[in-house]
């Protein structure tokens, strides 16, 4: 917990510096004015969100020592992504900042957003127990095959709303570059991981998930 909220805290403080200065300082104000306060703001009110509310569902279903950091999809890999993400951000409202005004975008991606957040909470909340961040190569007792709730219409509803999400953020901030390497990045991790997982589910479940798998997408787009 203490790392992610070292991680989560240098996020904050350099979204929440370059806002206040921002918003703050006459001469930097008609760059970076309500555009970037409005946008950056989301952004990183939407990453607080979606990695707090992540740990407290897990922690509350497997308990605290169950949760670290790579599980919960935070590497360096990842804080690096993201602060490519606010680099592009930074350079391109100051060169082009007609770029982030088209409001419509970044709307869409403040509902992509949404969506995917509720879709990988769902997700958690559905499987409950049968639910964990690493792939289990181990059957236990607590890990059922779940076909109700979100799972009747696709296999892996919670890498579908990540997806989503992270996609998302960058529409929300109409960050060109970062949309198609988000997408790419997060697409390719994915469909190598669905594969791997799908391998240990078919021999834990047998011919009942081969079943389940023939009606229902993964949820991932290309990926079988």
């Amino acid at each position: 917990m203490s790392f992610l909220k070292q991680i989560l805290g240098d996020m904050k403080n350099e979204v929440s510096g370059l806002i206040m200065y921002s918003c703050c300082c006459p001469s930097f104000s008609e760059i970076f004015g309500y555009t970037a306060c409005r946008q950056l703001s989301q952004m990183f009110l939407a990453v607080l969100f979606f990695h707090s509310s992540e740990y407290v569902l897990v922690a509350a279903i497997h308990g605290r020592s169950s949760v670290n950091l790579s599980s919960l999809l935070i590497s360096k890999a990842y804080v690096f992504a993201m602060m490519f993400a606010l680099l592009e951000y930074v350079v391109e409202i100051a060169l082009f900042p007609g770029l982030k005004e088209y409001w419509w975008v970044s709307n869409l991606g403040l509902v992509m957003v949404i969506i995917g957040e509720i879709t990988r909470k769902l997700a958690i909340v559905t499987a409950g127990q049968a639910f964990t961040h690493l792939i289990k190569v181990n059957h236990e007792e607590q890990h059922n095959l779940i076909t109700h709730g979100v799972y009747r219409f696709v296999r892996h509803p919670s890498y579908t709303g990540f997806l989503i999400w992270s996609v998302g953020t960058q529409i929300m901030l109409c960050n060109p570059i970062s949309t198609i390497g988000f997408a790419i990045v997060v697409w390719r991790f994915f469909s190598q991981r669905i594969p791997y997982e799908e391998f240990f589910l078919r021999q834990f479940f047998g011919s009942e998930y081969v079943e389940y798998a023939l009606k229902t997408p993964s949820g991932v787009p290309f990926v079988k």
